[in-house]
């Protein structure tokens, strides 16, 4: 297989396709986005993190005073343009942005509604009208944004909500009647992007379509705030329409279209929502190594005692895995938004083609960022121990704040069946090869085996190889799975979901041998070596683990052994000194005595 830039390589062809090293990485950042990095960071530090329990209790006016101070330093209008009183940033800057902020509990949730699915609609569907008469302050926060979707009986299944919109007689108005719930920023939003069904349409979407709906709007009311598990200083309420009466013009793009707004925005909200995991997981980490220094037990740190050493390092093997395949997605789109624009795309185009291009990788840094963020945070509970428990240290918060991103942007559940139907339709549509990769894996497998032996270094070359011979094993038993079931394969969501654990950890392994590889070729004493040959040493168990469950789910006999044999020819165990290459990860932590990848 020829190797590709990675300007060109389309979403979901990292299945069939090698990329190099000359990968987008965070060392790549140029001096204008580190600083803005820095500005952002230190907002949190100095800003939010002083005033998290006042920010937690909801006090009055306490967090769109906040808002407003990210708006002054520009951080809310970062990635709007100029001409909207924005700053005007690339994405590359913009998802920064959002890695920094992440640490920020209950005030991420409520900046990244405003900048995300509270502002972004209207900048990439609305009229010029309504933009001019928005974006401006919402690039400020003197306009705070929101975004009414999910209804008590709509949540995954957000098109079968019932809110309808009726137009007046005269067709000067629609009449909103109908219910949301866990409408973030609800307790304060100006202006909602309210999603309906437009009554008497007879598109296939019955009508479902966005409108703009200013809070003052009579007929609109409020619920009480939500008593929530975690992210308490995030305002949370049901918004009630009753004859909710609103101008024509306040419809946001077309009848019927609805759901082009609300699956475009959320391509970018995944990738924007595994951003913030990043620089929350980086805070956790960072509490964490400073309590194992400064912890004593036996009359010496617990940093110094190999179950917490593996703890540390298991982080930051995770945490680097998941950055590393986020900031290459991210360039990704970068790329393609801006080959866009030089080849005559509309600006609203530009971006929402880029992310629905990438989709399938939103979906899953989605899954693996918010899984990633979960697993830092309770080790990090685990390390303080029973200081952990208490409110008093601030990992308890962080704990019950990580568990939302399960949920939000689609639930995990979802994120992981999307990766395989968007790779399947893909496929079907001829814009992407899967099904002749798969025959060629399925040729390969019945082929004799090569004589070459396998690599048993872990250099570069040799975690390369193994990658490949995984891509070849997950598509091998796919394109079986699609053979048995056909259009009934989207039934079997057991053999999806393993299916799609397969590919993630095989994004995720890619990117962080491709990010070492090429910091090595820098810095020869990196330890971007270890992180990366750690996480594929151990993937590759979780790897055999999913493609059995996959292939016991619908293949018996003779095809089951012959399947079966694909796992040992192209999963084989990687021998590695993982306990090793842990502590020389966990000693620079403990050095550092912060996140230092």
């Amino acid at each position: 297989m020829e190797t590709i830039a990675p300007a060109t390589l389309k979403g979901g062809e990292f299945l069939i396709r090698p990329s190099d090293a000359t990968i987008f990485t965070p060392e790549d950042f140029d001096e204008e986005q580190r600083m803005i990095y820095e500005m952002a960071h230190q907002f949190i530090e100095k800003e939010i993190w002083p005033l998290l329990e006042r920010i937690d209790r909801q006090e009055p006016g306490l967090m769109q005073s906040l808002l407003d101070k990210a708006g002054e330093l520009g951080l809310l209008g970062a990635a709007l343009p100029e001409a909207y009183g924005g700053m005007g940033k690339d994405f590359i800057t913009a998802t920064l942005i959002n890695e920094a902020v992440g640490a920020g509990h209950s005030f991420a949730v409520a900046m990244a509604a405003h900048t995300g699915i509270g502002t972004l609609p209207i900048l990439y569907f609305g009229t010029p009208q309504q933009k001019q008469k928005y974006l401006p302050g919402l690039a400020t926060g003197a306009i705070k944004g929101a975004y009414a979707l999910t209804e008590p009986g709509a949540g995954s299944d957000a098109l079968s909500g019932k809110t309808t919109a009726r137009r007046s007689a005269d067709g000067s108005q629609f009449i909103l009647n109908g219910q949301k719930i866990w409408i973030t920023n609800s307790g304060f939003a100006d202006i909602f992007t309210v999603f309906a069904k437009v009554e008497g349409a007879t598109d296939k979407h019955q009508g479902f379509s966005a409108f703009i709906v200013e809070r003052q709007t009579p007929g609109l009311s409020f619920g009480e705030e939500e008593h929530k598990m975690g992210i308490k200083g995030s305002s949370t309420r049901q918004l009630f329409f009753q004859d909710c009466a609103i101008p024509a013009s306040q419809l946001l793009g077309e009848i019927g279209k609805g759901h082009v707004i609300a699956f475009n925005i959320l391509n970018i909200g995944r990738q924007k929502l595994c951003a913030a995991a990043v620089g929350a997981a980086k805070k956790a980490i960072e509490l964490s190594v400073q309590y194992a220094n400064n912890r004593e037990q036996f009359r010496k740190p617990i940093a110094s005692f190999g179950a917490i050493q593996y703890k540390l390092a298991e982080q930051a093997v995770r945490l680097f895995a998941c950055e590393s395949a986020l900031y290459r997605t991210t360039q990704l789109i970068d790329a393609l938004e801006k080959e866009s624009l030089a080849q005559g795309t509309a600006y609203e185009k530009a971006l929402l083609q880029a992310a629905e291009e990438y989709a399938v990788e939103c979906a899953i840094l989605k899954v693996c960022g918010s899984e990633m963020l979960d697993y830092v945070v309770d080790e990090a509970v685990q390390i303080h121990g029973g200081n952990g428990f208490s409110e008093e240290y601030p990992v308890s918060r962080a704990y019950r704040d990580s568990r939302i991103n399960r949920i939000f942007e689609g639930t995990n559940e979802i994120n992981r069946l999307l990766i395989l139907d968007m790779l399947i339709k893909r496929a079907m549509q001829g814009r992407l090869p899967l099904l002749q990769a798969a025959k060629s894996a399925q040729d390969e497998l019945l082929a004799p085996p090569s004589l070459a032996t396998t690599p048993d270094q872990l250099n570069f070359s040799a975690l390369q190889h193994h990658i490949a011979q995984w891509k070849k094993l997950v598509l091998l038993i796919a394109g079986a799975a699609v053979q048995k079931f056909m259009q009934k394969l989207e039934d079997e969501q057991e053999i999806l979901m393993a299916l799609s654990d397969m590919i993630m950890d095989i994004y995720l392994a890619e990117s962080s041998v491709l990010r070492a590889e090429k910091i090595a070729r820098q810095q020869p004493d990196s330890l971007y070596p270890l992180l990366a040959q750690v996480f594929v040493a151990d993937a590759v168990y979780r790897i055999q683990q999913q493609a059995n469950e996959a292939l016991v789910a619908f293949a018996e006999g003779d095809e089951l052994r012959i399947l079966q044999s694909a796992i040992r020819r192209f999963c084989k165990v990687i021998p590695c000194n993982t306990k090793q290459a842990r502590r020389r990860i966990a000693a620079a932590l403990r050095e550092a005595n912060a996140y230092c990848f």
